[in-house]
């Protein structure tokens, strides 16, 4: 509702001589003014700005999610913000078909007075990374002591191993994932429906690569092996104890259960009660391949820029970026799923009372004469 107020000035609102008036060219203080580095400053603090407005979205989310019910109404709210992300992310990738608009040769007028300062160091990034779930392996609650970290400020430290302390979003998925109301089905084995389903896929994927006459031996012998490994995967999706022994691999990270809620969702979409749960589980793979995409566009971005060399923090280069580029994602197990997807032909029919549940019947109140 309106409030009586002063009238609002644009440049004032935005505080625009403050934000316009943060751009300071290094060169210009230890040397002669490289005409790029206005370009690369601007282009960074946009990142940060943009950092700021994912960790703002995320936090709402993430808030909602830490109740024992979250409401569908919060749901629809969740997945909304989350596509903003998304959204956001797209433009951060494109940003970087800006930066390159500055060469190499360009970059080096000014790329010494950057040291060791490092993109690694964006203690926002950090923590979008931290929210969402990356951890160092084994260590759920401990910050790594890797270089980039060892050099943010104390201050940032301290926000990172707070961080590290909360629930991630994956955790708060899992959580979300085990209350799933439609796992167990009274007078239905789904489950045992479901299995014989995959075990007749399987066998005729594997019949499939026996009979087919162009591959050769060898080439037959590595797609069978390859099937053994998804067979093996399958059978951890019925049985704990397998499963467990993947989580200690770090192969999964979210429990059985939350797996198979995320599975269920995924293989009814189409029923209206669980079209809103799928958009939020396909945005979170969005938001995990986006900065995955984003970190390799860095990385030949950086591989045009820099070449072999060091970089500015101190690291490998270019091997180190790619390393994270792609260890550093999150949401794993639900890029998994479609490894467990069946065709829709094949899927268990649901009895007519569970159907009738999932879409909404129950909400419709009696039926008037």
């Amino acid at each position: 509702m309106k409030q009586d107020c002063p009238p609002a000035y644009y440049a004032e609102y935005l505080m625009l001589d403050k934000l316009l008036n943060c751009q300071h060219e290094r060169s210009a203080q230890y040397g002669e003014l490289a005409h790029e580095e206005m370009l690369f400053i601007i282009v960074h603090q946009a990142y940060e700005l943009w950092f700021k407005q994912i960790l703002h979205e995320l936090d709402t989310i993430m808030a909602a999610f830490q109740h024992k019910y979250v409401a569908e109404k919060t749901i629809s709210i969740a997945v909304s913000r989350l596509q903003r992300i998304t959204e956001i992310q797209k433009l951060l990738i494109d940003q970087v078909r800006v930066l390159e608009t500055m060469t190499a040769l360009d970059f080096l007028d000014f790329r010494d007075y950057l040291q060791p300062a490092s993109g690694f160091q964006s203690y926002q990034f950090r923590l979008i990374e931290i929210k969402l779930g990356l951890r160092p392996k084994g260590k759920d609650h401990q910050p790594p002591k890797d270089l980039s970290y060892t050099r943010l400020s104390e201050v940032h430290r301290a926000l990172l191993v707070e961080a590290y302390k909360q629930p991630s979003m994956l955790n708060l998925l899992e959580k979300w994932l085990e209350r799933t109301p439609f796992l167990q089905f009274e007078g239905f084995d789904f489950w045992e429906n479901y299995r014989r389903a995959v075990e007749n896929m399987l066998a005729q994927d594997r019949e499939t690569i026996q009979k087919n006459p162009v591959l050769s031996d060898d080439v037959k012998l590595r797609e069978l092996t390859e099937m053994d490994k998804t067979e093996a995967s399958f059978a951890a999706l019925f049985d704990e104890k397998q499963h467990q022994k993947l989580v200690a691999q770090g192969q999964r990270r979210i429990s059985l259960k939350a797996m198979q809620a995320a599975l269920l969702i995924s293989l009814y979409r189409d029923e209206p009660i669980l079209h809103l749960p799928f958009r939020l589980i396909t945005l979170l793979v969005d938001i995990d391949e986006l900065f995955t995409t984003w970190r390799h566009r860095h990385v030949l971005m950086a591989h045009r820029m820099i070449g072999s060399k060091i970089g500015s923090g101190g690291t490998s280069g270019i091997d180190y970026l790619k390393k994270a580029a792609d260890r550093n994602r999150v949401f794993t197990d639900l890029f998994n799923i479609s490894t467990f997807i069946i065709p829709r032909s094949d899927l268990p029919t649901l009895p007519d009372d569970y159907r009738k549940n999932l879409g909404f019947y129950y909400s419709e109140g009696p039926t008037k004469a």
